[in-house]
């Protein structure tokens, strides 16, 4: 399906729906040529440029690309490159955390530090695993930022990058176009978009970098044809370019390694576009969930979001999960997540509101770690009140956790291992227990 902004709602929302579109948009009317991808010469002077995310002979149904009609190409922008201090920004592989032993770990919110600086300043990375130059694993990272990104400009080469903001607003200005993101919402940035993002106040949120295979909505199997994320609710900008020939910092992120360079002018000059590699936005709270109707525990793949595959079918090396709003209605069953160990590894992150297997001590926020084939399951508090409650029709309200689970391990970074907000103690959650078991009462 090819959309071209003439919706008059479309235009107002600045956006184009659905997931995997081919799309087309332009900026100023004619600079998208009719028929052909790369004319002799292009309208207003422009150059063409293909963004490829996929190799050029990937299948059609799997085939990532789109043309950039832009004011000056991106090899235009190339200036020798000089390496950038990478602060608390990790990539796997990564040596450091080797020493923490296996076990669960939990962290309170990490507070946004004055001074934090901006998006790229502010990532800290919390767990990586896979690697990054082999194109397999991810990245688990905090950003904590107060400025925005101003006359300065970011590309990942290693990742595609998603977004999940817990606290303040943000503009990501991209070459495609710009997404208002807030909590509630995601954003997905896919390898060598160029972006900035602005902030007003302090913003913390969730980053996943994905070193595999492009995030994508998951198979609905015997559901059929409705519920879980629908592609119409996702949205994708429509062109907006920026054409000041003022002094930008651009910064690369390659090899691990973060490199930088002056430009005389914004790298943000696409001013028409046409494809389906492109970023796009969705809000969580139009997921679709489904679950038990009578009885019994559905596994957490239900809330599958959006999931990244790896060579082995049926596995992946990302899957994005969320736990939003929704009716507990199965009888005579223990309703919250279950104890249990499994071969995929758990980061965990609270947007808003209570989780039910952890009431008291998961915040909003938060971080949790479950990793593959550890324990994990409800802390005492949560057990004994689900075991002995009523199990009448309930209904959880406000609340948005989610997980980014892989089939890789998680390693922890020194900086997260060593954080004040880590709770020494927390993997010993389980030994409050109690002992039930008597062979004289069935």
């Amino acid at each position: 399906m090819n959309v071209i902004q003439r919706s008059a709602a479309v235009e107002t929302a600045g956006y184009m729906s659905g997931f995997g579109n081919g799309f087309e948009t332009e900026a100023l009317p004619g600079a998208l040529p009719v028929g052909r991808n790369s004319p002799q010469r292009c309208a207003y002077g422009l150059y063409a440029e293909q963004l490829s995310g996929s190799p050029f002979t990937a299948p059609r149904a799997t085939n990532e690309r789109s043309w950039l009609y832009r004011i000056r190409p991106t090899i235009a922008h190339w200036n020798s490159l000089r390496p950038r201090a990478p602060g608390l920004w990790r990539s796997a592989p990564c040596e450091e955390g080797r020493d923490l032993p296996p076990a669960p770990y939990r962290w309170a919110p990490v507070p946004v530090p004055q001074n934090a600086g901006s998006f790229i300043e502010g990532i800290r990375t919390v767990t990586t695993a896979g690697d990054s130059d082999a194109a397999t694993g991810m990245a688990a990272s905090l950003w904590l930022c107060d400025r925005s990104m101003t006359d300065e400009v970011f590309w990942n080469a290693d990742a595609e990058m998603l977004l999940v903001p817990q606290m303040g607003t943000l503009l990501l200005r991209t070459e495609f176009g710009r997404i208002h993101l807030a909590p509630g919402e995601i954003a997905v940035i896919p390898r060598g978009v160029k972006f900035a993002v602005d902030v007003e106040g302090p913003s913390r949120g969730y980053l996943c970098e994905n070193y595999g295979g492009a995030f994508t909505l998951p198979e609905r199997g015997p559901i059929g044809a409705n519920c879980l994320a629908n592609p119409r609710d996702f949205l994708t900008p429509v062109a907006h370019y920026e054409d000041r020939e003022t002094p930008h910092r651009l910064v690369v992120k390659w090899g691990g390694r973060l490199w930088e360079t002056e430009l005389p002018w914004s790298p943000l000059d696409v001013v028409a576009w046409h494809g389906n590699y492109a970023p796009y936005k969705y809000d969580l709270r139009r997921y679709s969930p489904v679950g038990p109707l009578l009885f019994d525990h559905a596994d957490p793949s239900i809330f599958t979001v959006l999931t990244a595959p790896s060579e082995t079918p049926g596995t992946a090396n990302i899957d994005f999960v969320i736990f939003p709003d929704r009716w507990m209605v199965a009888e005579n069953t223990f309703r919250p997540p279950w104890y249990h160990m499994n071969v995929m590894s758990e980061f965990m992150g609270l947007i808003y509101g209570q989780y039910d297997a952890k009431p008291e001590g998961f915040k909003p926020g938060g971080i949790s770690l479950h990793n593959r084939m550890l324990p994990h399951g409800p802390d005492v508090d949560a057990f004994e009140g689900a075991s002995r409650a009523e199990l009448k029709p309930h209904k959880l309200e406000g609340t948005m956790a989610f997980m980014f689970e892989t089939r890789l391990p998680q390693r922890v970074t020194d900086w997260a291992a060593g954080l004040a907000e880590r709770e020494r103690g927390y993997e010993h959650y389980g030994r409050a227990l109690k002992r039930y078991f008597d062979p004289a009462r069935p």
